[in-house]
């Protein structure tokens, strides 16, 4: 009988910990280190790889021996739940294509200069492909232009500097149209609000470019409508624990007059449902937001929470993997394309699946496996 590869076999014991990095464990603390650090030491052990000098080859599928290319992804907040189906999604393509775990990088708290120093550091130690999530129009239009200057590609993902104007040369973007996912909130807001009134849009960090356009789309939907609607923006902050102290103190302040209380971005939504339940508002404001933390979907099954949008972050993470990779492939003539990851409303008539399956794409399980699905596609 054959030994087993000891790399191997401490990996296959790593992967099958029951333990990982679901969102709920991130939100405590855990990062992703683990379970991706073992698919990694698990691949490293069985690919197909050669090396030639100090140069590592990779090969995957029937594309020819490549480096071991190494991408770096630059973020504005590396532990905010709504992206960990992200990095479960730039770890899988990276499987997929036999190459290194693209490094996840940025800040914490939609720091804007140690998201432009990780750039930095990306080109200085010449990575082979940056994704940022651009949420300045001003601030990497430098960085962006030395790691192109470089031969370095780059492409954006989840934000994309202004709308109409990106801010950076930049290959494409990968992730939802912002001000378009803005404005079909300012008609759900409308609707749910026949009578007008007061409301309020909590908002993370308000001037960055990947959740300002939806409080512009919203703000332009509600005025085009002609409704009597008061609709006031509110910071909340970029930490989850500050998001729930602003919430809770707006809504207990101003519960006896809110008619509809909505959120832009992951952390406000989950905790403008935690809120609404807290003061047994249900049914007495309309509400809804973003994003499919586990919490904001028990909110919709429960009835504090009318919607949330998706906009399939596990996207964008595998994609701009797989455009990075075909661009160093074919030598820059498969570009990146500009691609919009979508818009899709989750209300108490279907969120259903997204709480009975538990997946990586959704950020509520490490586990690999197939989802399977029945019946017509709506």
């Amino acid at each position: 009988m054959t030994d087993v590869d000891p790399k191997v076999e401490e990996a296959i014991e790593t992967l099958n910990m029951k333990d990982g990095p679901t969102r709920r464990k991130l939100l405590t603390g855990t990062g992703l280190v683990s379970a991706t650090a073992a698919a990694s030491a698990l691949l490293a052990a069985c690919s197909s790889s050669t090396t030639t000098g100090s140069t590592a080859k990779q090969t995957a599928g029937d594309f020819p021996s490549t480096p071991a290319w190494k991408f770096t992804f630059v973020n504005h907040v590396t532990t905010n739940p709504f992206f960990v189906p992200t990095q479960y999604g730039l770890a899988d393509a990276a499987a997929l294509l036999n190459i290194p775990k693209p490094a996840w990088t940025g800040s914490d708290k939609a720091n804007i200069p140690d998201m432009v120093s990780a750039t930095n550091s990306a080109i200085s130690s010449k990575a082979n492909g940056i994704a940022v999530a651009v949420v300045s129009s001003t601030a990497f239009t430098q960085p962006v232009k030395n790691a192109m200057n470089d031969g370095i590609p780059v492409v954006s993902y989840n934000a994309d500097g202004n709308v109409g104007d990106p801010g950076t040369n930049r290959l494409a973007y990968l992730g939802q149209d912002l001000f378009v996912s803005g404005q079909e909130l300012g008609k759900r807001i409308v609707a749910g609000m026949p009578s007008g009134g007061d409301a309020v849009g909590f908002i993370a960090t308000p001037g960055t470019a990947n959740i300002q356009p939806r409080i512009d789309g919203a703000k332009q939907a509600i005025k085009a409508s002609g409704k009597n609607i008061n609709f006031t923006s509110v910071a909340s902050g970029a930490a989850l624990s500050q998001e729930n102290t602003t919430i809770n103190s707006y809504v207990l302040a101003h519960k006896s007059t809110l008619k509809g209380i909505f959120a832009v971005d992951a952390g406000s939504t989950q905790t403008v449902g935690q809120i609404i339940k807290k003061y047994s508002l249900q049914g007495k404001v309309a509400s809804g937001g973003f994003d499919l933390t586990p919490i904001t979907l028990q909110s919709i099954q429960g009835g504090s929470l009318q919607f949330t949008i998706d906009q399939q972050p596990y996207l964008q993470g595998f994609l701009p993997v797989l455009a990075l990779y075909l661009f160093n492939l074919s030598g820059g003539l498969v570009a990146p394309p500009e691609t919009n990851t979508g818009l899709t409303f989750v209300t108490k008539a279907n969120v259903g699946p997204y709480l009975n399956t538990t997946s990586r794409y959704e950020g509520s399980s490490t586990q690999q496996k197939l989802i399977k699905r029945s019946g017509p596609i709506a």
